[in-house]
């Protein structure tokens, strides 16, 4: 809105005003506001929650060996998330950018579902929360709905990067002049690193474009899905998830940054990708959120983002990666939702394949793997066999462990970075 207004009050030569031309200026002010909003937010959000005794529903202490108070704290901080996300991009973006029109959606429409999750599991005292085929429709559906967008919306263009072998690599790589709707994406580790859905759909002959559009709705679907409930399972110890989505969102928006600008773009060797640049001003805000939300939630956490938070979260990060074409670079960013996945994945289905032969076996002392760095051998069930009981040999404190989970975040985030130059 105050983008608007000020290029309004431009013509009229006000001191000042072209500075909301550039995006760097709005992406900082986004950052700075949305930090701001969140601690001052924050405070009175917790105190609001304490006085209506809205707590966090009682965890099994089976799972905090160090006996660390989880009762009388305030869950559903993803609330304070959201609002010091939105209140920054709908006063400093371009509100009919189609990409931020997508990242807002995006934003309401899974913190609805995660709002209805924690709802039911704090008053209506069930544990479970809202139902996993409800969560999953939920998700599938804003992945469908953002993939649609994306393949019908005539906003959504972008130039391809030439990769011309003949020339110097001194060079700075060239683009196609006139901008169009394509299927590809950025592949790492790879010299012509572009990979297009229609090629790998080609299969079908003279379909194959339609068949691409399929299959990239198909993956936007999985990757929304799968990056939010990644995030999800992270959420488990104090200032884990908000520490790691802030070093991701950190990395996407100097994806989106260079993507946006055609020199940087052209440097690169990347795909050029207009009016991207709205993303930057939203990533700033949500890396704000994040850090002026760790101000309360880091160890001993004060409040809880709850699903809210988190299944919020990991949608915004898939989004943005699907947007920007850097889908294919989430198993290396998001390292660390991608092994808690694995690891309750392998947990069950290990579990349930040897039950089948009378036999109850585990491979970690508990899922998501960073219950396993945390828990006692006292504490494991006695009836079960573990193939990893001995590993790690001592438990660790959760703010160790979530202080080394940022550090491999961080590892993880720099490598993402330097596969633009490692092909």
């Amino acid at each position: 809105m105050l983008y608007y207004l000020f290029r309004f009050l431009e013509q009229f030569n006000i001191p000042g005003s072209h500075l909301w031309s550039y995006i760097s200026f709005r992406a900082l002010l986004s950052l700075i506001l949305s930090l701001m909003i969140s601690a001052w937010f924050g405070e009175r959000f917790i105190k609001f929650m304490k006085r209506r005794k809205i707590f966090e529903t009682e965890r099994d202490p089976a799972i905090d060996p160090f006996g660390t108070q989880k009762r009388g704290v305030p869950t559903m901080g993803g609330i304070v998330i959201i609002v010091s996300i939105l209140i920054p991009v709908l006063l400093l973006g371009r509100i009919r950018n189609v990409y931020l029109i997508l990242m807002v959606v995006t934003t309401v429409w899974l913190g609805f579902l995660g709002f209805m999750d924690d709802y039911i599991k704090i008053f209506r005292k069930n544990k479970e929360g809202l139902k996993g085929r409800y969560k999953i429709v939920g998700q599938v559906s804003i992945g469908f709905i953002v993939g649609l967008v994306l393949y019908l919306s005539p906003d959504v263009v972008m130039r391809e990067n030439i990769n011309d072998p003949q020339q110097p690599r001194t060079e700075l790589v060239k683009h196609e002049a006139v901008a169009h709707k394509s299927l590809k994406t950025t592949i790492p580790f790879t010299k012509h690193h572009n990979l297009s859905y229609s090629e790998l759909m080609s299969f079908v002959g003279k379909y194959k474009v339609a068949a691409g559009w399929i299959l990239f709705v198909l993956v936007t679907i999985f990757v929304v899905t799968a990056v939010s409930n990644g995030a999800n399972l992270n959420d488990g110890l104090d200032g884990m998830c908000a520490g790691n989505s802030a070093i991701i969102g950190v990395v996407l928006g100097i994806f989106a940054y260079v993507s946006s600008h055609i020199g940087y773009a052209s440097y690169f060797d990347i795909m050029y990708i207009p009016h991207s640049e709205e993303l930057v001003v939203f990533l700033c805000a949500f890396v704000g959120a994040m850090i002026g939300f760790l101000w309360y939630n880091a160890f001993p956490a004060q409040i809880f983002m709850g699903d809210t938070g988190s299944l919020t979260i990991g949608g915004i990060i898939g989004v943005c990666a699907v947007i920007i074409h850097k889908e294919l670079m989430l198993p290396i960013l998001c390292g660390i939702f991608f092994v808690e996945s694995l690891s309750v994945i392998i947990q069950t289905q290990w579990f349930k394949w040897m039950k089948r032969k009378g036999q109850r076996v585990r491979v970690f002392r508990a899922t998501p793997i960073h219950d396993t760095f945390r828990r006692l051998d006292s504490q494991l069930d006695q009836t079960s066999r573990y193939i990893l009981k001995g590993w790690p040999r001592r438990p660790f404190h959760e703010a160790k462990i979530t202080i080394r989970f940022w550090i491999v975040t961080i590892i993880l985030a720099a490598f993402t970075i330097i596969t633009l130059k490692i092909r």
